[in-house]
């Protein structure tokens, strides 16, 4: 029986692969040259993970990488099965002379990431369908409660969810950007962001989330899967 990871376990155990631990899935990108050696990635991953991939592995194609994610699909959560299939994924990459990385520090146009879209809501029970029917979003796996996030059934929009507000903030944005980034992406992410007109709202729950503004004060927060858990 596969056991669920936390956070710090999930992330330690495929550190050295090169995947990293995004909010519940492992992540890894794969740089390519062509389409062809993209497609002889993609199939090199399912063959590593033989029958599981189905109920694991999700594969992003592109011209220049491979974006591979792993989660216990059913459960929406990372496993002892997630860690084993990224081990035999990397060494599957490996053989066809290619690697599984983060893409930190090598000169790509980002690392791996997950985006997440934050609505904040008086009466969350009362707009989550709304925003389920006009996006055709569905409930997260195990999370159906009136107000649970939602997800993309097929995999490519971000997940949406929704932080509860205590009063009405007129001339306040409520809705804004998270983007997960790996843990040793972070300061890097809010360095650049900085430097580019940003500032910093609140470094209060980080490394948990940093909440950041532009210069018209609209927020985004970077946020890593560390600081979550007691």
């Amino acid at each position: 029986m596969a056991a669920t990871l936390s956070g710090k376990e999930a992330s330690d155990a495929v550190r050295d692969l090169g995947w990293r631990f995004l909010l519940g899935t492992l992540r890894a990108s794969v740089p390519v040259g062509s389409l062809s050696s993209a497609t002889e990635v993609a199939t090199s991953a399912v063959a590593a993970c033989g029958d599981a991939a189905d109920q694991h592995l999700l594969i992003d194609v592109r011209l220049r990488r491979v974006v591979l994610t792993l989660q216990s699909l059913d459960q929406g959560v990372v496993t002892t099965d997630d860690v084993d299939l990224a081990h035999r994924i990397s060494a599957a990459v490996h053989e066809i002379g290619l690697r599984t990385e983060p893409e930190i520090d090598t000169g790509a146009p980002r690392s791996v990431q997950l985006l997440e879209i934050a609505i904040d809501a008086l009466d969350i029970a009362a707009i989550r369908p709304f925003w389920r029917a006009v996006l055709g979003y569905a409930d997260e796996a195990g999370a159906d409660g009136p107000e649970d996030p939602l997800v993309d059934p097929v995999g490519q929009g971000p997940a949406i969810w929704f932080q509860q507000m205590e009063r009405a903030r007129p001339q306040r944005n409520r809705i804004h950007f998270d983007v997960c980034v790996p843990h040793d992406e972070a300061l890097r992410r809010i360095e650049a962001a900085l430097a580019a007109g940003g500032r910093l709202v609140s470094a209060a729950r980080a490394p948990a989330f940093w909440v950041l503004a532009d210069r018209e004060g609209n927020e985004a927060c970077v946020t890593t899967w560390q600081g979550r858990e007691g």
